[in-house]
């Protein structure tokens, strides 16, 4: 069976990732399927929304399958994977201007590659048990998909936090944090789903919506730790942001100083400046065209083989990175991975970067 499954019932275009073992880890050949898909449905005046969901129980999508860009890397061939996450962005663009309403059922883990194709949606709807992120920093790689885009414009610094600690933010953080709009429970997720194909989208969704649970303790929020993570994270260099986790007091900042050593220490300082540069940046198309500049140079760069070595192939969970430590990035080295590279030419025109 098809790793991505495409029906069309009523007035509804559905989309299911179908990859449950892996989580719905999207190939090159599943992006390109849904791109041309979406290209042909948005031309069709029988369809009137477009829905993604995942198979399984795990989650909507692992994100982008990171052991197929590793082989092409392996195999000396950056320029291939480039060439992937090249048209994973066009997608991720193409739905967040699509001309129709476009619902994705954020349920599970939605990591990465993920967050690309239901966080740039018209209505991103997540479940009781929706646990979001960006965990790139752990295989020596960076928030990219847009993800950059969206991280450095949550509230707090929030998204800050995520993108360097490669943590996770529940249904409820989710929608605070801007990655999500709206809470549907599990058990009326069927009947989300099967209104859509008569019902507008709007009138389906908020007919099945409810308060996010926020658990039996405040502190079971994200946004419960803000008053130390916004002061923290705010500062613009990774020392001054750990030297603050250090002064805050709070154990959990200091547990989360240490989750952030253990991290690659080249793609937590890339990682950073991206960010800072994302909120800057003046559309999404601009912000995809950086992620793309900096992700040709994390491939090409040791610490992604050993990040997927670690993590995916031996499991072994300890990585060496090369650098070892964050004292041993350079300013300079920060620098050139936003510097321009022949495997990454800039996938949109100028003319969509400036609109």
């Amino acid at each position: 069976m098809s790793d991505v499954l495409f029906e069309v019932r009523g007035r509804l275009a559905h989309i299911t990732l179908n990859r449950p073992r892996a989580i719905n880890a999207l190939t090159h050949d599943m992006v390109t399927a849904i791109g041309e898909n979406l290209t042909a449905w948005a031309l069709d005046d029988a369809i009137a929304t477009v829905l993604l969901t995942g198979n399984g129980t795990r989650g909507l999508c692992a994100g982008g399958d990171v052991t197929q860009l590793h082989s092409r890397v392996v195999a000396d061939d950056v320029a291939s994977a480039v060439a992937f996450l090249r048209d994973e962005y066009l997608v991720n663009d193409q739905i967040a201007r699509y001309p129709k309403p476009f619902i994705a059922v954020m349920n599970g883990f939605v990591l990465g590659g993920g967050i690309g194709l239901s966080g740039h949606a018209s209505h991103r709807v997540v479940s009781d048990d929706s646990a979001l992120g960006m965990p790139e920093v752990s295989i020596g790689l960076t928030p990219d998909v847009g993800g950059s885009w969206l991280l450095s414009r949550a509230p707090r610094e929030l998204g800050t936090y995520l993108a360097l600690t490669a943590r996770t933010a529940s249904a409820a953080d989710a929608i605070e944090l801007g990655l999500a709009d709206t809470f549907v429970p599990a058990d009326r997720l069927p009947t989300l789903v099967a209104s859509l194909e008569e019902l507008p989208a709007d009138e389906a969704v908020a007919a099945v919506s409810a308060e996010p649970p926020i658990g039996a303790r405040a502190s079971d929020r994200l946004t419960a730790d803000a008053s130390w993570i916004e002061p923290a994270f705010a500062h613009d260099s990774v020392d001054e942001i750990l030297d603050a986790l250090a002064a805050s007091g709070a154990s959990a900042a200091a547990e989360t100083a240490a989750l952030i050593r253990t991290k690659s220490p080249t793609a937590v300082a890339v990682t950073l400046e991206s960010l800072r540069r994302a909120r800057e940046l003046p559309s999404l198309e601009a912000c995809f065209n950086q992620e793309l500049r900096i992700m040709a140079h994390a491939l090409a760069h040791h610490d992604f083989r050993e990040g997927v070595r670690a993590q995916v192939i031996d499991k072994d969970r300890t990585p060496h990175w090369a650098p070892a430590s964050l004292d041993e990035v350079s300013p300079s080295t920060v620098a050139s991975f936003l510097e321009a590279s022949d495997a990454a030419n800039d996938p949109f025109p100028q003319a969509a970067v400036a609109g």
